[in-house]
């Protein structure tokens, strides 16, 4: 377990520094989370001795967003195309960034999934967390909106097109705001799903902590 985590990481630091990342793609912010966590993971089990990530309900956010950076940019902002070709043709600046996409929108993302589907601890994450999981996405949504209102000048004011009011206003964005919310809505609880599958007989696998045995002092 430890040498896939590891696997991840690595994963994401490549993709990171093999590419032209901007910190205002969604793409960028959700794998450097992604990076930050499971190094953190990393840390603690190798300090505590023990398989079990920390934080474990972080995870379960964690793994909602770098899943939003796969689908949103296979299905939304490529429109389903195949990326494997873009890994074997062309110059080798553009088969560089081709495969530092791939990396961060296909390997790290699939990774994260088989470790919140493969690894415990199961059931520790609560359905009332999915809403608190929507925060980041939709939120990064609107400041990436408020950021080219108030900062017209710079450079790729608006990283989607779906947060572009310039033809369509703010009522197509907000539309689309509304559409991808519900999209990560079902998402969330998709994982949240899969969670309680891998879960056998639906028994919780957290660590239960032990009771400390009562003691009785006699006067």
């Amino acid at each position: 377990m430890l040498t896939r985590r590891a696997g991840g990481v690595a994963a994401g630091v490549l993709g990171m520094l093999t590419g032209s990342h901007r910190v205002h793609f969604f793409t960028t912010q959700s794998n450097l989370i992604v990076l930050g966590y499971y190094a953190g993971v990393l840390y603690w089990m190798v300090r505590r001795r023990t398989v079990d990530p920390a934080a474990p309900r972080l995870r379960g956010a964690v793994t909602l967003w770098i899943m939003i950076t796969c689908l949103v940019s296979h299905f939304v902002t490529n429109d389903g195309e195949n990326p494997l070709p873009g890994l074997v043709h062309g110059d080798p600046e553009t088969l560089l960034a081709h495969r530092s996409i791939f990396l961060l929108h296909y390997v790290v993302p699939l990774m994260a999934l088989f470790d919140w589907v493969a690894f415990g601890p199961h059931r520790v994450v609560p359905w009332r967390d999915l809403p608190l999981w929507l925060l980041f996405p939709l939120g990064y949504g609107v400041t990436s909106v408020l950021r080219a209102v108030w900062f017209p000048t710079v450079p790729n004011r608006y990283p989607y097109f779906f947060l572009d009011p310039s033809e369509h206003g703010y009522g197509w964005v907000l539309l689309w705001q509304a559409v991808l919310g519900a999209g990560f809505l079902v998402l969330g609880a998709a994982l949240l799903g899969l969670d309680r599958l891998a879960s056998p007989r639906g028994a919780p696998t957290a660590p239960v902590p032990e009771e400390e045995p009562v003691r009785i002092s006699g006067g």
